[in-house]
């Protein structure tokens, strides 16, 4: 678990808590679930939805990049899916080499001043360089990145 402020600092009492460490993997799992699903109807056909979900393109909030140093102690930039934002949200950090090459994933879980992640293995890690490699082939990874940085 990382923890991300102190919640004492905000009067907020730690028994009134549900730590994010004890949610993180069962939200991994659901959004794992939801992320395979459209991602095959996706590539079947991009205009195929899912009655309970939608379809691929209209899943989570954004995908964007975010720079190296944006948050404190932050020594990486990413590429972030956001899937929701609030409290709780939820995100895949994508970490990518200076070539793009993915690197690692991770799933955060994160709420108010709290935060825990899952680092994506196995058949999930494959889809996740599967959607990475299609991004980075469609050239949108390289605008974020000028697009974070201003240029």
């Amino acid at each position: 678990m990382v923890l991300l402020v102190e919640p004492s600092e905000r009067g907020i009492k730690m028994e009134n808590l549900t730590k994010c460490e004890t949610l993180v993997r069962q939200a991994y799992r659901r959004r794992m679930e939801q992320v395979r699903k459209l991602w095959n109807l996706y590539k079947k056909d991009p205009e195929l939805d899912d009655d309970e979900y939608g379809n691929w393109t209209e899943y989570g909030l954004s995908f964007d990049y975010v720079p190296k140093g944006t948050f404190k102690d932050q020594k990486r930039g990413y590429f972030r899916f956001q899937i929701s934002y609030g409290g709780p949200s939820e995100e895949f950090r994508f970490y990518a080499d200076p070539e793009l090459q993915l690197t690692s994933v991770e799933f955060w879980y994160l709420d108010w001043f709290d935060g825990a992640k899952v680092n994506v293995t196995g058949k999930n890690l494959k889809l996740l360089e599967e959607v990475f490699t299609d991004y980075r082939e469609s050239g949108i990874l390289e605008h974020l990145i000028r697009n974070a940085n201003g240029v």
